[in-house]
């Protein structure tokens, strides 16, 4: 890559979706001139430009993506693009056509227009694409991601949705939230949690989100710090506690705490532990 041509910086994120589920890859991308050769995917390729513009030559047309835009193409569909002459970044994802498919009642979807104009799920999908490549945990991975996805596809493709009404879906969260507790160190992932139940994965998004109102990765965060909490009270070590509550390590808990107290793991066991 020439000097006229050269990334100024991207990154290559693998998550998972689920313990011992399928791969989602990330791209994090800054260029100043960059023209991509032909090529294809065998997934689809959202992206989402956040500043900057691209040119993407692709069935025959021009696209052109300016920040907040949304681009979908097609897996198996040749195409190139080149970044504007003052520079392009943006996020991408590359997930298998079933994660689209899922949610809706007519397959793999299609998109006629690649160009998706949807600020609401283009900065959805910025934030989580932004977070998850810098803490892909597989059990938030599965649960923003597929979500979000299937959004896309219902809104924006010619797949018809499912429907949104899931019988009994109390009894389906009490019965996620129980397993999740209980194998609170490797959770099971929801694809397997769904065929258990004899759900899709996005019915059971759908009944938890209903139920509790936020997704599965986020109540069993929520329930890691209530445990974490009462292992700094009796005195355990921030870095210590993070392993035993099932955080991937100690800046994950601490992010955790500052959504849902306010301070860091840290000046929590200081506080519960001065005396008056």
């Amino acid at each position: 890559m020439s000097g006229r041509e050269r990334a100024l910086s991207s990154s290559w994120t693998r998550a998972t979706l689920g313990r011992d589920g399928g791969p989602l890859d990330l791209l994090t991308a800054r260029f100043a001139r960059h023209r991509y050769a032909p090529h294809a995917h065998d997934e689809f390729s959202v992206g989402i430009c956040t500043t900057g513009a691209s040119f993407i030559d692709y069935r025959g047309g021009g696209v052109h993506a300016g920040p907040g835009a949304i681009v979908v193409l097609a897996p198996g569909e040749a195409h190139t693009g080149i970044s504007d002459p003052h520079g392009y970044a943006y996020r991408a994802l590359y997930p298998a056509p079933s994660l689209l498919a899922d949610g809706t009642l007519t397959g793999i979807p299609h998109f006629r227009d690649p160009l998706i104009d949807d600020p609401e799920l283009s900065a959805a999908l910025r934030t989580t694409h932004a977070e998850l490549s810098a803490c892909p945990d597989p059990l938030e991975t599965e649960s923003r991601l597929p979500w979000l996805l299937t959004a896309l596809a219902r809104r924006h493709s010619t797949a018809r949705p499912a429907p949104d009404t899931i019988p009994g879906a109390g009894t389906v969260a009490r019965a996620v939230r129980d397993r999740l507790a209980d194998e609170l160190l490797a959770p099971p992932s929801l694809a397997t949690l769904a065929a258990d139940l004899g759900l899709s994965r996005y019915q059971l998004l759908r009944a938890f989100r209903t139920t509790t109102g936020m997704p599965p990765y986020a109540w069993l965060a929520q329930y890691r710090v209530t445990r974490a909490r009462g292992l700094l009270e009796a005195g355990g070590r921030p870095a210590e506690v993070a392993g035993q509550v099932g955080f991937a390590d100690q800046a994950h808990m601490t992010r955790w705490f500052r959504r849902v107290l306010g301070v860091t793991p840290a000046a929590y066991r200081k506080g519960v532990s001065s005396k008056p």
